[in-house]
């Protein structure tokens, strides 16, 4: 039975000097699948920087931890479940917040919010609505497997972005982010030794989730329903508890999270970071069904489990834990130093092979080349008329899937579970938790396709930029990266060097702003019948807050002067406003430049210090005027603005509204002298724009004309009903 290709069947072959037999072919099959192995991504992912002084733990482990001070960490880990959620959303969703939170608790912190950025193809086109309807149907069953295992297990939602591009037609992207918080004392050591128990504890092992791994692993051609994992939130949530006060009481040598590539991915990865080697008797191990084959046990999915290893000294106070919660058990082994993975069945060896060559597949270097799709965008391209009805104009963009309120998403998620949330989903550029040290924590994910698409380079240069910017809109300073990126078939040369392009402004970038990268995960393959997505990096920014003084929101008050720092450019290629309104494609992607935008930054850190602005919002999707109305709309204040005196290069007034330069700020101030004497010195581009008023208007003017003139509240009832009214529409 063929199970590896011929080249990695020849390199096993090779490496064990004896033919494998069928499920050791299957143990490798599961750990050398891209999902698991990253071997066609990890020489290139080596290269990010990854030190810092507040590292304790970097990419590599089942999650990021940094130190907080006081005795306290946080961990962070970010997870996909793309395929899953494509052929199942509501399971393939649920599925994925919980393999996360089992790389947070794996860690010996306790998970205290969840984090998602959501894809998804067109919701509001009339030209096909069975696709249409399906993309829907994808949407609202992906966040109800979120909300649901989030609000089950007791875990705040505390934020998210979604996009919607016709790329993602009939398939969507799903990435789950999770932080932990703890005492340094307590996590996990991860140190064994000869003799130590094995056990696997939690749900019984499956034929849900079979071959997960190697499905995730290539384009989604057909919807292999037997790979998607059932999830059981209760379960996990007792399973958490359970194994956080064992923990506690110091009942844990090592711990690992059963996931990609179940039993055989987990044992050869743990024994390989132990240097250790384990002896398996699969006939102990607890089953759903008692028909399962060896391979279906080694490689299963089911969700719910934890391997641990304990010594026989602590192995009674540790089943006392799992019998007090309840927590089905096995003692599945045995740990010695021969460094191998030994697979019995009552006592007769099925398998045995080298952790270490178990646990590293053969990396590749693949090719790549820059893609002919770029050349043809830009020579196709044509500037798009100047719309001549400017209020009509912003009703329609304030409307876009892409821009207006997502509360109909974030309203099912409970994200105030656990009293520790500050600034929830919706309010401002980044929500913020209270931690047990009295500071506080702040993550957002970010990212941008439509700008990937055209240059990937400088679409995720900005989707660093951008959340970075969110997080120093709070009142943090940034102390870690995470990013995830996804792609198409990576056997693509032109698809993988839109890959290595982002890989390069993630290099660039953390360097420069001396920002490490504190874990990440790749996903590729990426495609269905119809194509790949679009290159689509998300971003997430960590931030720490040292006191609650230094709390911002984005919230206007009357008569206070409105500012914009950083210069707009014609920059519009990939923005909402060609894209959405216009249907345009191509133009100048929003470029970063890196010593600028790094002094912006300092900038704001310092103006918020110093109580200089009151509410700030960055420049992003939509442009300025967006930014400008969605403060106004938490706000509930009206402004006037006069467009002639914002920073600009830009050759149309349409283009200084909507461009989505980056390095740009909007606040309001009670102090504008003083703004204006601290940018000055710095030598920043900025400009006093207008007021605060009382009255509830939104007013542009340019020539002492007014471009603009709207009601608030008619903004915002377009702002938030449009993504309802949408879902709500009849066929």
């Amino acid at each position: 039975m063929a199970i590896l290709n011929e080249f990695e069947y020849n390199y096993l072959k090779k490496s064990l000097n004896r033919e494998p037999n069928e499920l050791e072919q299957s143990i490798i099959n599961a750990e050398w699948s891209e999902h698991c192995s990253y071997k066609s991504s990890k020489i290139h992912i080596r290269t990010l920087p990854t030190d810092g002084d507040r590292i304790i733990k970097g990419p590599g482990f089942d999650a990021g931890v940094l130190d907080v001070g006081d005795g306290y960490v946080i961990t962070v880990h970010i997870e996909s479940h793309n395929h899953p959620s494509a052929v199942e959303p509501y399971g393939g969703a649920a599925t994925g917040v919980g393999g996360v939170l089992r790389d947070i608790f794996s860690m010996g912190t306790r998970p205290i919010a969840v984090l998602n950025a959501l894809r998804f193809g067109d919701v509001d086109s009339n030209k096909n609505i069975p696709l249409n309807k399906k993309n829907q149907w994808l949407l609202k069953n992906v966040v109800k497997g979120i909300a649901d295992y989030g609000n089950c297990m007791g875990i705040p939602t505390v934020g998210g972005e979604v996009e919607f591009d016709s790329s993602f037609d009939n398939y969507c992207l799903v990435d789950v982010a999770s932080i932990g918080h703890g005492k340094l004392d307590n996590l996990v050591k991860n140190k064994v030794k000869k003799g130590d128990i094995i056990i696997l504890a939690g749900n019984s092992t499956g034929k849900d989730g079979i071959n997960g791994a190697s499905f995730a692993s290539s384009n989604l051609d057909e919807e292999n329903r037997s790979a998607v994992q059932i999830p059981d939130p209760f379960l996990e949530k007792i399973l958490q508890e359970g194994i956080l006060e064992a923990i506690e009481k110091k009942c844990v040598n090592a711990l690992k999270d059963l996931g990609g590539g179940g039993l055989s991915c987990c044992l050869s990865e743990t024994a390989d970071n132990l240097k250790k080697g384990f002896e398996i008797e699969l006939s102990n191990i607890h089953l759903k069904q008692k028909d399962m084959n060896d391979s279906e046990i080694m490689i299963s999915e089911s969700q719910e489990r934890m391997l641990l290893i304990t010594s026989k000294k602590k192995k009674t106070k540790l089943f006392n834990l799992f019998e007090k919660y309840g927590i089905k058990y096995s003692v599945i082994g045995k740990v010695n130093n021969d460094k191998n993975i030994l697979i019995k069945k009552n006592g007769q060896v099925l398998a045995t092979m080298p952790a270490k060559l178990i646990a590293h597949a053969p990396l590749l270097d693949r090719p790549s080349k820059e893609p002919n799709y770029m050349d043809n965008i830009n020579k196709q391209f044509k500037e798009p008329r100047i719309p001549k009805n400017f209020n009509s104009l912003i009703f329609s963009m304030i409307s876009n899937p892409n821009i207006c309120s997502k509360k109909w998403i974030y309203q099912q998620f409970d994200h105030e579970v656990g009293i520790r949330t500050v600034l929830k989903p919706g309010f401002s550029d980044s929500s913020v938790l209270k931690l047990d040290n009295g500071k506080f924590i702040t993550f957002k994910l970010d990212g941008n396709s439509k700008h990937c698409y055209l240059d990937p380079y400088e679409g995720t240069l900005g989707c660093l930029a951008e959340s970075v910017r969110n997080t120093v809109c709070v009142g943090a300073t940034p102390i870690g990266i995470v990013d995830h990126l996804q792609f198409g078939n990576p056997e693509n040369e032109q698809i993988f060097w839109t890959f290595l392009e982002s890989i390069r402004a993630i290099k660039d970038f953390c360097t420069f702003m001396k920002i490490p990268v504190v874990g990440g995960k790749v996903s590729l393959y990426n495609e269905t019948k119809s194509g790949g997505i679009k290159p689509s990096p998300v971003i997430g920014a960590l931030g720490l807050i040292e006191n609650k003084g230094l709390v911002r929101s984005p919230i206007f008050e009357t008569y206070e002067r409105i500012f914009i720092m950083g210069m707009t450019y014609d920059e519009l290629g990939g923005s909402e406003y060609y894209e959405y309104y216009h249907k345009a494609l191509g133009g100048i992607v929003p470029k970063v430049n890196l010593g600028n935008h790094k002094k912006i930054v300092e900038s704001v850190k310092t103006m918020v210090k110093t109580n200089l602005v009151s509410a700030i919002h960055d420049c992003s999707k939509g442009g300025l005027i967006i930014s400008l109305l969605e403060i106004s709309i938490q706000s509930n204040r009206g402004f006037v603005v006069d467009i002639g005196k914002i920073p600009t290069s830009c050759t149309r007034l349409d283009y200084t509204l909507f461009s989505e330069s980056h390095g740009r700020f909007i606040f309001s101030t009670k102090n504008p002298e003083k703004v204006k004497d601290f940018l000055m010195q710095r030598k920043i581009p900025f400009a006093d724009i207008g007021v605060v008023t009382s009255d509830k208007k939104c007013s542009l003017k340019f020539d002492n004309k007014a471009i603009v003139d709207l009601q608030l509240s008619e903004i915002i009832e377009r702002y938030d009903s449009s993504l309802l009214a949408i879902l709500e529409k009849p066929p």
